[in-house]
């Protein structure tokens, strides 16, 4: 009889402590797979539960009905009670400030216009690079006013560099003159140091435009504030490296892992690293380790090898996930993705990694994106990524871009000091009869849009921008230095990091049209990288120009002291003899 009362009583306690199994899955409002999504069920309590890589989940339950919780950063919380019996599909809805952000989002706007044209992708060799639309002439009277974004972006120009010294024709949607003309310090001297520290600054310069004795041109040199060395606050870095199969080549994984050595070279003790890689699945690494163990963090880089898919998805929000987990609410939060951008498990296509990225930018942690490689490069992916993250973009081709861009500009890589950042133009009809932005062009998906927006950009401590216009003026157009005659008013919008606030500034270009060859070199070299890109994208409006009057305008210009002068010399001879240009 003692035997009967025992195992009756294990009977009971097993009944009363039955496992249930609810099984499910979870996705987006379009119908794609979410991984990475917490899942809670009520009668477990604290214990988490994740879904996987292609949304599926399986949790245990102590009840036939129970209730779970579902939480994912960037999306609305999901709370239901559910069949345990019951196969569970659920669809997370983006917080509405996260389907603001995952808008298609333009470089440049010109008010109430939006043009429409058939477009294709462009894929050369393998790579990817999406599809944008040349700035046209917009007539002043119509349409006085055109607003584009600020960002530190320059991978166009060492991506043009590495097509050039291989001897190819750089793909037309590869040049983006904006960023080329970022890869150049192009700062006026009427800018002094003194009054780069605290606030932007805007030069207005009007000349004659060299390549079109009918028209001007207007050169928009913009500075940011500069922020002093012994107040950079401390980092906390996400190294964020592909290991993937396809970065088993000397351009692509090796010279990451050189790449990153130099940068941990310059981390403080202040400053947190930690590193995750993906290839054949998502690893950490390296868990947040102060900057003065630099040995420990140099140990893991080298330790790196290529090899498996590629699950770029799940790689980045653990990242994100690592990067939380180790926020400095008074730092400089940053995850710094390096890749080939060949991402081939989970969400891959750009509008995927579009609203992934978006639902991210929430968090207060911004995004680099680092792009290597050859003939499976990425451009459009990587390009994609950085702007939905509020980050920035550049591609390194060899060890001396690594170290401009990681080491001598490492704050106006690293540091930003404005979010958001654009520029509205307003021109005055009565002076201006048409305008043309060169460069900030837009994606053509973006343009087919109507609910498109201009997108502001991130801009680096002491960065400096220049945007230049090709304009056709009234005829007898007076010349004078009265504000109420000024050709264009400039306003300068941004969201300052340091306060959170919302600025702005404003300021005057006068009609003063200044001598193109007497213009200092800074001004030319602008001039000359802006038809560069124009010959090179084969532009329309680079009809009648060639490479050697290019040459004449770019050697009156460089600084025989400069090597990455006389590179851009070389390069233009390059492309003098690959493009046959009469």
């Amino acid at each position: 009889m003692k035997y009967v009362f025992l195992i009756l009583y294990f009977c009971i306690a097993f009944v009363s402590k039955s496992q249930y199994y609810i099984r499910g899955e979870v996705k987006d409002a379009k119908g794609n797979p979410l991984s990475g999504v917490l899942i809670n069920v009520y009668s477990k309590g604290e214990i988490p539960f994740y879904s996987e890589s292609d949304g599926a989940f399986g949790v245990t339950a102590h009840r036939l009905i129970d209730t779970i919780y579902l939480t994912l950063q960037g999306y609305q919380p999901f709370k239901k009670a559910v069949n345990t019996q019951q196969y569970q599909v659920v669809t997370l809805q983006l917080l509405p400030a996260v389907a603001k952000q995952s808008k298609n989002r333009l470089s440049s706007i010109i008010k109430n216009a939006l043009k429409h044209e058939e477009y294709v992708n462009l894929s050369v060799q393998g790579e990817s690079y999406r599809s944008f639309q040349e700035n046209d002439w917009v007539y002043a009277k119509t349409y006085p006013e055109i607003g584009f974004s600020l960002n530190i972006d320059r991978a166009a120009y060492s991506n043009i560099r590495r097509f050039l010294n291989n001897q190819i024709k750089v793909p037309i949607e590869a040049v983006r003159i904006e960023e080329m003309l970022n890869y150049f310090n192009l700062r006026v001297n009427s800018l002094t140091d003194s009054s780069l520290s605290s606030q932007f600054t805007c030069a207005p310069l009007l000349t004659n435009c060299p390549w079109n004795p009918s028209k001007e041109l207007l050169f928009l040199n913009i500075n940011a504030p500069k922020i002093p060395l012994d107040s950079i606050k401390p980092s906390n870095f996400v190294f964020l490296i592909d290991v993937s199969g396809s970065m088993d080549k000397d351009n692509r994984l090796p010279l990451l892992q050189q790449s990153f050595k130099l940068l941990t070279e310059n981390l403080r003790e202040i400053d947190k690293v930690s590193i995750v890689t993906y290839g054949g699945g998502v690893h950490l690494v390296l868990p947040p380790t102060s900057g003065a163990n630099k040995e420990q963090i140099n140990k893991v880089i080298d330790s790196l090898s290529a090899d498996g898919d590629t699950p770029g998805e799940g790689a980045i929000r653990t990242a994100y996930n690592i990067a939380r987990a180790a926020f400095l609410p008074k730092g400089n939060n940053r995850v710094i993705l390096a890749t080939d951008g060949d991402f081939n498990v989970g969400q891959t296509t750009e509008k995927e990694l579009e609203e992934l990225i978006s639902s991210q930018r929430s968090s207060g942690i911004y995004l680099t994106c680092l792009g290597v490689g050859m003939g499976n490069y990425k451009d459009s992916k990587l390009e994609t990524l950085a702007k939905k993250g509020d980050g920035n973009f550049a591609y390194i081709d060899n060890i001396q871009e690594a170290e401009k861009v990681l080491v001598t500009e490492l704050t106006k890589t690293m540091y930003n000091v404005a979010t958001d950042a654009f520029v509205n133009v307003v021109f005055n009809p009565e002076l201006v009869k048409n305008y043309r932005l060169i460069g900030f062009d837009n994606k053509k998906d973006a343009i087919a849009d109507p609910y498109s927006e201009l997108e502001g950009g991130e801009v680096g401590s002491g960065h400096n921008m220049m945007a230049i216009f090709e304009i056709e003026k009234n005829n007898a157009a007076p010349t004078s230095s009265n504000p109420t005659d000024a050709l264009a008013t400039i306003h300068l919008k941004y969201t300052s990091v340091k306060t959170k606030e919302n600025m702005g500034k404003t300021f005057l270009a006068y009609n003063i049209v200044n001598q193109f060859q007497q213009s200092e070199p800074n001004i030319k070299l602008a001039a000359a990288i802006a038809l560069f890109g124009s010959l090179l994208r084969q532009s329309k409006f680079a009809k009648g120009q060639s490479f050697a009057q290019l040459l004449q305008i770019a050697e009156s210009a460089i600084s025989p002291s400069s090597k990455v002068h006389q590179e851009l010399i070389a390069l233009i001879k390059k492309a003098e003899k690959l493009y046959k240009y009469k």
